[in-house]
């Protein structure tokens, strides 16, 4: 597994970095190596990062604090719904479970804020991934996110 720089941070990420402070916490939700945890410790903010590799966690541990856990299989590892962990900004990127929807927005701390980005329903016809289980439908994130104020939608 090739090690990211912190430049490799998706486009979209780097685009609304300017809206999260130094010092905040930041929770990278199926975070590979860390490329995003690498940029948003470079930009001075305390971060954690969740995924089931442990070889990709042995990556991302160098950028701030590692959590392994399998999301789709198991409990959701930090907190519980009556005392979720609260995160600053809450970070997903080419990844969907929708059964975790509910506990990636009770871990958003009030004003917090959601970066999602991942593929859509139309990605099937120009690559992977293509099982429908694993794109967004037209306005789902949108439904999802209801009670969130919407900053920026693509």
């Amino acid at each position: 597994m090739a090690l990211h720089a912190a430049s490799d941070a998706s486009p979209w990420v780097q685009r609304w970095s300017h809206l999260v402070t130094p010092g905040a916490k930041v929770l990278d939700v199926a975070c590979g190596g860390g490329r995003h945890m690498a940029w948003f410790a470079e930009l001075g903010c305390q971060v954690s990062g969740i995924d089931r590799s442990q070889e990709a966690l042995a990556l991302a541990g160098q950028f701030g604090v590692t959590i392994q856990a399998d999301m789709e299989q198991g409990v959701w590892p930090l907190g519980t719904a009556n005392s979720p962990a609260l995160f600053d900004v809450v970070l997903v990127t080419n990844y969907l479970w929708r059964p975790l929807f509910p506990a990636l927005l009770q871990s958003l701390a009030p004003g917090g804020l959601l970066l999602y980005e991942t593929f859509a329903s139309g990605n099937e016809r120009v690559g992977k991934p293509s099982r429908p289980d694993f794109l967004l439908q037209p306005g789902e994130l949108l439904e999802r996110c209801k009670g969130l104020k919407i900053l920026a939608f693509e």
